[in-house]
């Protein structure tokens, strides 16, 4: 087993290790707290906490890739290339206003709780996708596409046999950059009552303990690192697979 697995294991042990038994730890944060303030944030499950983070980018960073690889999918239709400038602009709503804009406008629509917090991911989500998607897609060699037409394929045939698997590992990537980002900035849903791991590091900020902060940031962190590493390798596998290695 190479170190950088080795590595990867040892980290993914040790986070699983921290959220389910948060107290064997206490010795760890207990220099960075003051005045006797508590070294474990208890104020809620970190496993429960973890858990609900990362339900929420999954279900928000799925949603956005079924819409944007549908978009791409449109655009490179003959029938729909004039819609790419829309797609385009649909897809850039997200970069256009930060998530914590689109959390305020989306409360009082919404309501305070995760759905705020869904939306602002599935919208900051969309772009690297459907970028990803729309090149992937519109990259594909010719010499492939025209042996699929000779064998008498239809377009959907083509689509769902050839098009799409030979585009997976650059769609992964686009999903992986957006997975990524999710992680990080679904902390913010915090701040309008969703249940991630941004709790632990409000808390935090708004008692002065550091020890909360960084127990916060640690496992966000940890678990991005982890996921990019896990969709990398995966994207390696597709690739090798279709035969688009770099």
């Amino acid at each position: 087993m190479r170190p950088g697995h080795v590595l990867r294991l040892v980290a993914l042990a040790l986070v699983v290790a921290f959220l389910a038994m948060p107290e064997r730890f206490a010795f760890f944060f207990a220099p960075l707290t003051r005045r006797g303030a508590p070294a474990i944030y208890t104020q809620g499950d970190l496993m429960s906490l973890a858990l609900s983070h990362l339900g929420l980018v999954a279900a928000a960073v799925a949603a956005a890739a079924i819409v944007a690889v549908s978009l791409a999918i449109l655009v490179t239709r003959p029938f729909g290339a004039e819609f790419l400038p829309l797609s385009r602009s649909i897809a850039n709503i997200g970069q256009t206003f930060p998530p914590i804009a689109v959390l305020a406008l989306a409360v009082p629509a919404l309501g305070f709780g995760a759905a705020p917090t869904f939306v602002a991911l599935f919208l900051y989500g969309l772009l690297p996708i459907f970028e990803n998607a729309l090149t992937g897609l519109s990259t594909l060699p010719a010499k492939v596409q025209d042996a699929a037409r000779g064998m008498g394929m239809t377009p959907l045939q083509r689509l769902l046999r050839i098009e799409l698997p030979l585009a997976a590992p650059v769609i992964l990537a686009g999903i992986r950059l957006s997975t990524v980002i999710a992680l990080a900035t679904a902390t913010i849903g915090s701040t309008v009552a969703a249940r991630t791991l941004g709790e632990v590091i409000i808390a935090g900020l708004l008692t002065d303990n550091i020890a909360f902060v960084l127990q916060g940031g640690l496992v966000v962190a940890v678990l991005a690192v982890l996921v990019h590493d896990g969709l990398v390798a995966l994207e390696r596998r597709l690739a090798r697979r279709v035969g688009r290695v770099d």
